[in-house]
């Protein structure tokens, strides 16, 4: 679990390495809670073994939830790297959730938070 500004929000990282597909879920501050962002798509740097990859998360559409493009919790990616990949450094480019928008947000996958040095 990975907290954004000061654990308002957090957003749960899933990999499926079979598939080759990093999905981010965001959540409210009790993790109880899916919370809808207004962004289109997020940007993951990850570092793994002196090498950094990206990967764009878009943001999926839900029509069971009424979650729509730049109104969802949930935002996946996939790059054919992931599928040789199980633990990383990474950096969450920018996202923005109700009126904030935070930037460069560290983290180990798995794990979560990354401590700040």
């Amino acid at each position: 679990m990975v907290a954004l500004g000061d654990g308002q929000f957090h957003v749960e990282l899933v990999l499926d390495p079979a598939a080759g597909r990093l999905q981010a879920y965001v959540l409210d501050d009790e993790l109880e809670n899916f919370v809808r962002s207004p962004s289109h798509s997020v940007d993951v740097s990850v570092r793994r073994g002196g090498t950094t990859k990206s990967v764009t998360l878009v943001a999926v559409a839900n029509p069971a939830t009424g979650e729509t493009v730049g109104d969802t919790a949930l935002f996946e990616g996939q790059a054919e790297w992931l599928r040789a990949t199980s633990s990383f450094e990474g950096t969450i480019g920018s996202m923005a959730v109700r009126g904030s928008t935070f930037t460069k947000v560290p983290f180990s996958f798995p794990g979560g938070d990354k401590p700040a040095r």
